[in-house]
């Protein structure tokens, strides 16, 4: 786990990640935005993988992170009503969401998404990102960017001042 002191803008979450180079990748975008990465096993690799630092670059030093061992771990951690469920069933788009410093978004595994139980949790929260229909989906590590970026424009064009870490 990183030292890193700062307060998270966002918290992201990678629930059960199957492939160590998305979750590198995702690491690497929560390092430039600012925001916690929450990994939920059980994970597709380990954390020491080679794939997972490479594809994080020399950025992981800097990534504040944390490993809980099941879903209801999480809840213990974070305020379940600060939860985004980022998922293709969703009829939600993203841009219709009003995102706040401090929001949860999660996103499920590479090969099956959230699981059907977190998604009927809370349906008004789930969210998706826009695809024609040849594409089932984005790349994980595209739609952690993409999310990330649309919270921190809102924030922005909201008149928030969104203070990067150094």
């Amino acid at each position: 786990m990183s030292t890193e002191p700062y307060t998270p803008l966002l918290h992201i979450v990678l629930y059960q990640p199957e492939i160590p180079y998305n979750t590198g990748s995702v690491g690497r975008t929560c390092v430039a935005v600012g925001a916690k990465l929450w990994l939920v096993r059980p994970l597709g690799f380990k954390v020491d993988d080679y794939h997972l630092r490479r594809a994080g670059l020399d950025y992981w030093q800097y990534l504040n992170w944390q490993v809980v061992d099941d879903w209801q771990q999480l809840l213990e951690h974070l305020p379940r009503e600060r939860f985004w469920y980022f998922t293709k069933f969703a009829t939600r788009a993203v841009s219709d969401a009003e995102f706040a410093p401090g929001d949860v978004l999660v996103f499920g595994r590479e090969s099956q998404g959230l699981p059907e139980a977190i998604r009927n949790s809370a349906p008004e929260r789930c969210l998706r990102l826009a695809c024609r229909p040849q594409v089932r989906s984005l790349n994980l590590s595209n739609s952690v960017a993409v999310a990330c970026y649309e919270a921190m424009g809102q924030w922005r064009r909201g008149g928030v001042d969104v203070p990067l870490p150094d």
